[in-house]
């Protein structure tokens, strides 16, 4: 068998390829993300050819301009090594959002490691417990991305007889990043978050459950595991603890996000959103708290989006109008390569100002896409993919706030969770109607997934309390089942 080498750039890797390998299987390794699973669909995965020749598939064709296409540009995912390959990715590493904040702690000894298990991003944490100061993080993408962006398209690749693989997968990465972090001959336990598909596959438990209406999982408590069980480089008496869930696809990224903004704890109404590759919300305080999940997709994290990339070197994060015109920043201030979630929301807030989108969603004059900054443009159906997303949350929102008896006027606080949420302008956020609050009471909240489980470690005298405190008085609604939301829905489609 004739084998390849094909280059990347600017990554600087390198590797082998037998002739006829699709470019899928190689590039997964190294952190490429397959936002479709491979199937196509999207742009996510695009490469440009600078040496070497690539076929034209008719995937290809439906994806990319007869210009692009002559530039190099390619699907890596419908692609096959015939020769040797440089090859730009326009995908880049960027920047995973971790957490500093100091928090409450109990002095003890040794050290703990906090794990963030999100759908996009791994992030592990190493905590001294003497003095609950960070001593080290470690950032990776999730690598079972390569079976699509979205947690329903690795959920049914689980199903399709892939379960075994994506749990080796998600151990194994999280492994490497445990085995960087420093003092790990000190550590005396380990505390994972995830949403309840990330939990299941992580902990080798049955999906199917999770795949058709109800969307109830039957096993979603705290699981605890030995080092030795998952292969990992830390001492046999450390014990591995993926705490629970909150029900459907409310996952302990939640519960340990109600814990690190004190939503439990106060009097007032106030929310928690976490805005990623899939919607959830709580809503409540001390007495009660309602909690439900939406199926938003990954718009915005720039899935599905034509010329989307996550939030990194190249990606228009933010857009203005300026005298009529739009005025593109990007991450880096190089040229821009694409648009990320935030800058998504920019410009369509920015297109509904300019009355260049309407409030239906479609582009003045039945224009195709509207240009940002050369070569960026969105298409109507980018614009529609964020119609879904927002109308997804708004909708779980209100029904939510009607189960309370209340109206958004009535929420003291809305904290936003995760990446999205810490970048997104709040102004542009409301101008398209995916928040309808006042936005002096909107917060960016960072990685409450990760300092949640940072205070459960390091307070354990309150970690029962929390853990059965929170979950007792947690109603989940599974909006799926609500004969409302579909109206609802509707309704909170129109932008504005």
């Amino acid at each position: 068998m004739t084998r390849f080498r094909v280059k990347l750039l600017p990554l600087g890797a390198e590797f082998e390829a037998d002739r006829g390998e699709s470019l899928e299987a190689p590039l997964a390794p190294l952190g490429i993300e397959f936002p479709c699973g491979g199937a196509g669909i999207c742009r996510g995965c695009r490469v440009r050819v600078i040496e070497g020749s690539i076929a034209i598939t008719p995937e290809m064709e439906e994806a990319f301009t007869p210009a692009e296409l002559a530039a190099g540009w390619r699907l890596a995912c419908c692609s096959q090594v015939e020769g040797p390959l440089t090859l730009e990715v326009a995908q880049w590493e960027v920047p995973v959002l971790a957490d500093d904040t100091a928090v409450p702690f109990e002095p003890a000894e040794g050290t703990a490691i906090a794990i963030d298990l999100g759908t996009t991003t791994l992030v592990a944490q190493s905590i001294d417990l003497a003095t609950g100061e960070v001593l080290g993080v470690r950032t990776a993408l999730n690598p079972q991305a390569v079976h699509g962006a979205d947690i329903m398209s690795r959920v049914e690749f689980a199903m399709a007889g892939g379960s075994a693989e994506l749990t080796a997968q998600i151990r194994e990465a999280i492994g490497a990043l445990v085995g960087e972090l420093p003092r790990r001959d000190e550590v005396q336990a380990a505390m994972l978050a995830g949403n309840t598909v990330m939990h299941h596959l992580f902990c080798g438990i049955d999906v199917a459950p999770l795949a058709a209406v109800p969307f109830q999982p039957v096993n979603d408590g705290e699981q605890i595991f030995e080092t030795a069980a998952l292969g990992w480089d830390l001492p046999a008496r450390a014990r591995i603890h993926f705490l629970p869930c909150l029900g459907g696809f409310v996952g302990s990224d939640i519960l340990a996000g109600i814990i690190a903004t004190g939503l439990a704890e106060g009097r007032g109404l106030r929310a928690l959103i976490d805005l990623g590759t899939n919607g959830e919300i709580v809503l409540g305080n001390a007495e009660r708290m309602l909690c439900a999940s939406t199926a938003a997709g990954p718009a915005f994290e720039a899935g599905r989006i034509r010329m989307g990339m996550r939030a990194g070197s190249g990606a228009i994060a933010h857009v203005s109008l300026r005298n009529g015109s739009f005025e593109c920043r990007t991450i880096g201030d190089g040229a821009p390569r694409g648009i990320c979630g935030s800058g998504l929301v920019d410009a369509v807030a920015a297109g509904l100002e300019s009355g260049a989108i309407l409030g239906s969603g479609r582009l003045e004059n039945g224009a195709r896409e509207l240009p940002l900054a050369d070569p960026v443009s969105f298409t109507q159906s980018d614009i529609r993919q964020l119609q879904l997303a927002k109308g997804a949350v708004a909708a779980g929102l209100r029904l939510l706030l009607d189960m309370w008896g209340a109206s958004p006027s009535g929420i003291e606080a809305v904290y936003l969770a995760g990446a999205f949420g810490n970048y997104v302008r709040i102004a542009s956020a409301r101008r398209i109607g995916l928040l309808e609050m006042d936005p002096a009471r909107v917060i960016p909240a960072g990685n409450t997934a990760l300092r949640g489980v940072k205070m459960a470690l390091l307070c354990p005298s309150r970690r029962d309390g929390w853990m059965e405190g929170i979950r007792r008085r947690t109603t989940h609604v599974p909006l799926a089942s609500d004969a409302r939301f579909q109206d609802v829905f509707a309704e909170c489609l129109r932008l504005g």
